[in-house]
């Protein structure tokens, strides 16, 4: 990882200041650079990505097909990968594309949709994980459990262990440790772990889970963020973590003028594109995990 705050200078307190400190200037470079994130979307959330994308200031593209996909990962500034809509020919794509992709060193961000429901996504995802170089992994709290080996926790593609948000830090460190790269679990709670460092995100709004694609939705940000965060001085780590809390805070300004799931996503899209720096600063609530 590249730039960014280290809690061994800074200490945890420090750690979670800086990063809030870093979250205008990283909303600033997604508007201003424009990155391209490829993203191999879910067929269900595929449009609500891409808007929330185009909302936030970056570019979307979703090239699938094989040789299309690897030729796009050689433009793209982020690749997301989601497991989503799992079919054979489309992991195999996945793959192709992200070892183009690690050629190049951008960010690849894996969402591992489902894990833990069927054998297919756990291999898919195994698959991924031992032969692409994810660098942020962003999973509800069932997914994550999965992925260290705790079965049951998924039904479908939804989380059936959100138990206790106080122990999502432990788990996304845990599962940080395993994968050796940054993992963001969310939920009621947003926790991101990398190395040593944990941090916690507090926001959104209750409505998020009645909604299909939120978790697509963020992770398509982490994306976009993760592409300007070395250029803007930032690591992965706090690159994530500024997503996350701007995706809660856009949420929380979002159920303000909404009347309940079905309105919630228009407004959703209509705050992350009015977003300030200065409102992103001060809306964002982010601590030591």
């Amino acid at each position: 990882m590249t730039g960014g705050p280290r809690a061994g200078a800074e200490g945890p307190a420090g750690l979670a200041a800086a990063v809030i400190e870093q979250v205008p200037t990283l909303l600033l470079a997604v508007r201003a650079r424009r990155p391209l994130v490829h993203v191999f979307g879910n067929f269900v959330t595929m449009q609500a990505t891409a808007n929330v994308i185009r909302a936030v200031g970056a570019l979307p593209v979703m090239a699938m097909a094989r040789d299309d996909a690897v030729e796009m990962a050689g433009q793209a500034d982020a690749l997301v990968l989601s497991l989503g809509t799992p079919m054979p020919d489309r992991l195999e794509a996945m793959l192709a594309a992200g070892r183009a992709a690690a050629a190049r060193e951008i960010p690849i961000v894996l969402d591992p949709v489902g894990v833990g429901a069927t054998g297919f996504r756990n291999r898919a995802a195994g698959d991924l994980l031992a032969h692409v170089p994810v660098t942020v992994v962003r999973a509800n709290r069932g997914e994550a459990a999965s992925l260290l080996g705790v079965a049951g926790q998924v039904r479908g593609v939804e989380s059936t262990a959100d138990g206790d948000p106080d122990d999502h830090g432990a788990l996304a460190a845990a599962l940080a440790r395993r994968l050796g790269c940054v993992v963001a679990v969310t939920g009621p709670r947003d926790c991101v772990a990398g190395g040593d460092r944990r941090l916690t995100v507090e926001g959104g709004h209750p409505w998020l889970a009645a909604v299909s694609g939120t978790g697509c939705m963020v992770t398509a940000l982490v994306g976009a963020f993760c592409a300007v965060g070395a250029a803007a001085g930032a690591d992965r780590l706090a690159s994530a973590t500024a997503a996350l809390a701007c995706f809660a805070a856009a949420a929380e300004r979002a159920a303000r003028r909404a009347d309940g799931p079905g309105t919630l996503v228009p407004h959703l899209l209509d705050s992350l594109y009015h977003l300030t720096p200065d409102q992103a600063r001060q809306a964002v609530r982010i601590t030591e995990a």
